[in-house]
């Protein structure tokens, strides 16, 4: 049983995962799609080319607020793309990855590196309340124990942090950046000097861009609005897929199927969903099989819950408005005794 309570079924290690794997294996969902990407690549190339070119002719205007919408949508789709790179299913080379994930780290304006090697532990302790990155959030807590030790103004963020959620993730693409140049400096990436010739590239060429064409004030309303969406749409392709279930703490052991399956939500939607959340919907099945290309995580989806069923496995699945909603009230719940707490009197 979790530290929430969720029942598992009896497990055999390893002997389960190793049959849905063969099941898998048989379909062919492990191989790679490299025409699928090839069209990925040409799609996104071709928006962000509009996007810049229309940005260009537009020149000194309001109306480039409407441009930094649409390349906050194009930016997301391009960190999708070095998410499958980082997971390497889109080649089975780790070389070639390698040199996508730079390339579209550049494009964004993130450390590949860094993100790769945050989001692999992520992968290894999914919602586990100590070794999961991805909880490591000073201003949200997750659980009573994190909502606990909070002081300050993290304390008072944590209490409301329902309320707060969606407008702190317009600091989330900010926060991104930070991180990744922190990294790079600090030499924490092995290709120090490429990584930070990209990331120098990607802001002096987006800053030179944006104040030699707009005005000053037209200027910072772009940056704004252009990472302040970038963000939020990466906040809300992320947030869904594990906050509110499950925790896992220290001395709780799980085999990888329960671990992944218990931790994970997956959100239903068809091709739109599928399109605009870049098949992490599939948050389930992408993370029983990190390699698979995203185009498979879909035909792989019916078989994996109609296997967790089988054995007894819960397996979570709702709509895209359900689970945000289920977000929201995971983060209420754990803010109410900060809520309740008496106030000390001065």
């Amino acid at each position: 049983m979790t530290s929430s309570g969720t029942p598992t079924a009896p497990s055999r290690p390893g002997s389960e995962f190793a049959e849905l794997t063969r099941s898998i294996k048989q379909r062919g969902l492990l191989r790679r799609r490299p025409g699928d990407y090839a069209l990925k690549f040409t799609v996104n190339a071709v928006l962000l080319a509009l996007g810049w070119v229309g940005f260009a002719l537009l020149g000194s205007s309001w109306w480039q607020l409407l441009v930094a919408a649409f390349l906050a949508i194009v930016f997301a789709q391009l960190a999708f793309i070095g998410h499958d790179a980082g997971h390497k299913q889109i080649f089975r080379g780790s070389r070639a990855n390698r040199i996508v994930g730079y390339v579209h780290g550049g494009l964004v304006g993130l450390s590949f590196a860094w993100w790769v090697g945050k989001h692999n532990r992520h992968h290894a302790n999914p919602n586990h309340e100590d070794d999961d990155p991805d909880l490591d959030i000073p201003l949200l807590a997750f659980s009573h124990g994190q909502a606990a030790e909070k002081r300050g103004f993290q304390r008072w963020t944590a209490k409301y942090q329902a309320f707060l959620f969606f407008p702190l993730l317009l600091l989330e693409g900010l926060s991104l950046h930070l991180s990744s140049v922190q990294a790079v400096l600090r030499r924490e990436v092995k290709a120090t000097r490429l990584e930070a010739t990209l990331l120098a590239a990607h802001i002096v060429g987006y800053l030179t861009a944006v104040f030699v064409v707009l005005s000053p004030l037209q200027a910072i309303a772009f940056i704004a609005i252009h990472q302040g969406l970038w963000g939020v749409y990466l906040g809300m392709s992320f947030a869904p897929n594990h906050k509110g279930m499950p925790m896992l703490t220290a001395g709780e052991k799980l085999d990888h199927l329960r671990k992944q399956v218990l931790t994970s939500r997956n959100v239903r939607g068809g091709r739109i969903v599928d399109f605009a959340l870049g098949g992490l919907n599939y948050q389930i099945e992408h993370h029983l099989f990190p390699s698979m290309p995203r185009a498979n995580l879909r035909h792989a989806q019916p078989l994996v819950e109609q296997y967790c069923r089988r054995i007894g496995l819960p397996y979570a699945q709702t709509g895209a408005f359900a689970s945000y909603a289920e977000v929201l009230r995971h983060l209420h719940s754990i803010g109410a005794p900060l809520r309740a707490a008496p106030r000390v009197a001065k």
